[in-house]
């Protein structure tokens, strides 16, 4: 008996080792999915986003054309990087609307005048409750939404030019 007690620390080590060395190999999971997709955008009704904007609601996104919903802020950086990507999407003819969250609208009008401005609305989300309510943790943040108001796709980080073909792929099966 003495012996096995001996033994006992390297047999936990290589049990130990053995484990960690299997996760290693093979990892989890750590693709996010969102639990919105297939599911109606909640209903909000928001202020408009920026000066000489109007408001913003769900109805809108309900109008028979798949378009894409941006989640952005004037103070996000990464925001900035996407915003050419999203000027190109606009000039292939891609219709983009946005909720800028915890902003104020003079902020959200020198962030689009400063990186351009690809969004045929964009709605005002100072308590960030449209974000949260649709599954978004962070910006930005885009959503394909089909004509009819649903959610069929999520795209977390910015989109940067690679995600492209991804996107207007996206935009073609939401028809």
């Amino acid at each position: 008996m003495k012996r096995f007690w001996l033994w006992a620390p390297l047999i936990g080590f290589v049990i130990f080792f053995g484990v960690v060395a299997f996760k290693l190999v093979k990892p989890g999971d750590n693709l996010i999915t969102s639990k919105m997709i297939g599911k109606p955008v909640p209903a909000f009704d928001l202020p408009a986003g920026a000066p000489g904007r109007t408001s913003f609601t769900s109805k809108d996104l309900q109008d028979g054309r798949p378009r894409l919903l941006n989640i952005f802020a004037s103070w996000c950086i990464p925001c900035i990087s996407e915003a050419p990507v999203l000027a190109q999407l606009k000039a292939q003819g891609v219709s983009i609307d946005a909720i800028a969250i915890r902003d104020r609208p003079e902020d959200v009008a020198g962030f689009l005048a400063r990186n351009g401005d690809p969004y045929d609305r964009i709605g005002s989300d100072v308590a960030s409750r449209v974000q949260l309510a649709m599954g978004s943790s962070g910006v930005p943040e885009t959503f394909v939404v089909d004509g009819k108001g649903v959610i069929r796709y999520q795209h977390i980080g910015d989109i940067r030019p690679e995600n492209i073909p991804e996107i207007l792929e996206q935009l073609e099966k939401a028809k």
